[in-house]
């Protein structure tokens, strides 16, 4: 029997892996934040806004500590034997291996076109609009996430 719609979403609220989740990506989200505003790097509300709930980027990786939140809650809860565990593991390794190879890659790819495009430009040889350049992370940040995520994941588990 499948339950009303507000008797589920009651439910999502009191799972563990799913309060981890979110516990984990809001609090990287919000040392990231604190970080770039006690160095000076935020400029306006806007950006301060986007910094909490939307950029990527930065330390410590968002993407990292959910996904390690949601793979340690799920090991302590089905255990680390369960096809559950096994999936999210895997999944957390291409998130990870995602935001510290491919996304940094192509982020420094996209910053050497825009200086290029735009040394183009100052030389009058072209109209060049630049790309987006997408941060990706340092493995310091990854790390850093990994362990902000496993030990939410803990807490989130285990209290």
């Amino acid at each position: 029997m499948l339950l009303p719609f507000q008797q589920q979403i009651q439910l999502l609220f009191q799972n563990s892996v799913f309060l981890a989740a979110i516990f984990s990506w809001l609090s990287a989200q919000f040392i990231k934040t604190i970080i770039k505003l006690f160095s000076g790097q935020v400029r306006s509300l806007r950006e301060l806004l986007e910094l909490l709930f939307w950029r990527t980027g930065g330390m410590p990786s968002s993407h990292s500590a959910l996904v390690s939140s949601v793979s340690t809650s799920i090991g302590f809860r089905s255990g680390v034997t369960s096809d559950v565990f096994v999936l999210s593991l895997c999944f957390a390794l291409v998130v990870i291996r995602d935001a510290v190879g491919v996304r940094r890659s192509s982020g420094l790819q996209a910053h050497t076109l825009n200086e290029i495009g735009k040394r183009l430009e100052e030389e009058a040889l072209l109209t060049f609009k630049p790309v987006k350049e997408i941060q990706g992370h340092k493995p310091f940040e990854v790390i850093t996430g990994c362990f902000l995520g496993f030990f939410v994941g803990v807490a989130f588990s285990t209290l």
